[in-house]
């Protein structure tokens, strides 16, 4: 059982995309000792923005700071989806509220 949990697990990773015929993962895994600079410079924009908040946040908020209409529901979409990326790869948290927060 042990076994198929495993198995289970990897095939359910993120499949790397290819850039130039390499296989490159826009968001990767947070490993120890990796720093937010590895990152696509969006998704630099929307930790940063995370993290300058006094607690934990909203998509909107983050979708104020990074300079998204939020007055326009549908606007707030790609940003709350990199902030899910962001917390399927461990850069962030998700609170059981909604809001988002740093890990450390």
């Amino acid at each position: 059982m042990t076994g198929q949990l495993a198995e289970e697990r990897a095939s359910a990773r993120p499949m790397p995309g290819q850039v130039g015929g390499r296989a490159v993962m826009l968001i990767p895994h947070r490993e120890r000792g990796q720093e937010e600079n590895t990152l696509a410079w969006d998704y630099q924009r929307i930790i940063a923005a995370v993290r300058q908040a006094a607690g934990p946040v909203m998509a909107r908020e983050v979708g104020e700071v990074v300079g998204v209409d939020v007055s326009v529901k549908a606007k707030l979409e790609p940003p709350r989806s990199k902030l899910v990326r962001l917390v399927d790869r461990g850069w962030l948290r998700k609170l059981p509220d909604g809001r988002f927060t740093t890990r450390l």
